[in-house]
């Protein structure tokens, strides 16, 4: 009898500690400000099928995807929105798209922000670098260059990653290009250079004792030369031209040590590329917007996040 009292007051303080989630997020913005997420769009394919590049075939895990996440803007707002590309982690070898994919997504949305969920090819089906990078390149220009379509400001798409995705995304923020003027097709004319970047607890360096084992083995091979590790740490690839940053990590995480963040940090310092780094004594890898903090009424990073946003105007509301 006693369990199944308990059970139901189990479930609903698992939802109320979600919620914490959102309401320390609304403790920067005003609840006027604050918009409601819509339901999401169908995930739809990065290519044309037939014409996905670097592809093994043609089942779901060899066709990368695209899900929009937009807030249901105010009637009279005219104003055009952010947006950011988010690459879910699991060491290129799965997708935790759920609470590092929708979560972000709709924690985005509440604050009048586009998430854009990518399901990029990974290890576990056999891809390596560059085929990730590709991916994540093919969504940026894709939000770009339906900007217009999305009522997204152009210059104002960032990219998102945790932990492997946290990866993925620093080595576009550090390997992004023009686009090609002469493409065919329309999409590939557009930059794919992040105004942004927000890296949560990430993998940066390819170098062993610092890396992820399993992420750099699922995106290099066990083989990897010294040049491919220094090529794909992003710590060595950060320039001036790298775009302004925001960086989170626990100095407990077990599994992504905390030196990832710090040696990106201090590339960006070196380059005196802007940045905001925010190190939290305790937490475990892999949180997100969970609220498993030592005292979850905190969530200190979404709401430092969130003034970030709104220092950089990329939140201009």
């Amino acid at each position: 009898m006693f369990l199944k009292i308990c059970e139901p007051y189990r479930i609903i303080m698992k939802k109320l500690a979600h919620l914490a989630v959102f309401f320390a997020a609304s403790l920067i913005c005003p609840a006027a400000e604050i918009a409601t997420p819509a339901p999401p769009s169908p995930a739809v394919p990065l290519w044309e099928a037939g014409k996905v590049p670097l592809a093994r075939g043609t089942t779901p895990r060899d066709t990368p995807t695209l899900q929009a996440y937009l807030p249901a803007k105010k009637a009279d707002s005219r104003e055009k929105m952010a947006a950011v590309i988010i690459c879910p982690g699991g060491g290129y070898t799965g997708l935790a798209d759920g609470h590092e994919g929708k979560d972000y997504a709709q924690f985005f949305n509440l604050h009048g922000v586009a998430g854009f969920v990518l399901r990029y090819r990974l290890g576990a089906a056999g891809y390596r670098h560059p085929v990730m990078l590709t991916d994540a390149a093919r969504a940026l220009r894709t939000v770009r260059a339906n900007a217009e379509k999305y009522g997204i400001d152009p210059n104002r798409i960032g990219i998102m990653g945790s932990s492997a995705g946290g990866h993925l995304a620093a080595t576009l923020l550090t390997k992004f290009d023009a686009g090609k003027g002469d493409a065919e097709d329309p999409i590939e004319r557009v930059s794919s250079r992040p105004d942004f970047g927000i890296l949560c607890y990430p993998v940066i360096s390819m170098k062993r004792g610092i890396t992820h084992q399993g992420s750099r083995d699922n995106l290099l091979g066990r083989n990897a030369s010294e040049e491919m590790v220094n090529e794909l740490s992003a710590e060595l690839q950060v320039t001036k031209e790298t775009p302004k940053c925001f960086l989170w990590h626990t100095a407990a995480d077990n599994t992504v040590p905390v030196q990832n963040s710090l040696l990106f940090a201090s590339a960006l310092a070196e380059k005196k590329v802007p940045f905001s780094m925010h190190i939290l004594q305790e937490g475990a890898h892999g949180l997100g917007l969970k609220a498993q903090f030592p005292y979850e009424d905190a969530l200190p990073w979404a709401a430092s996040l969130l003034y970030w946003l709104k220092e950089n105007k990329i939140i201009t509301e």
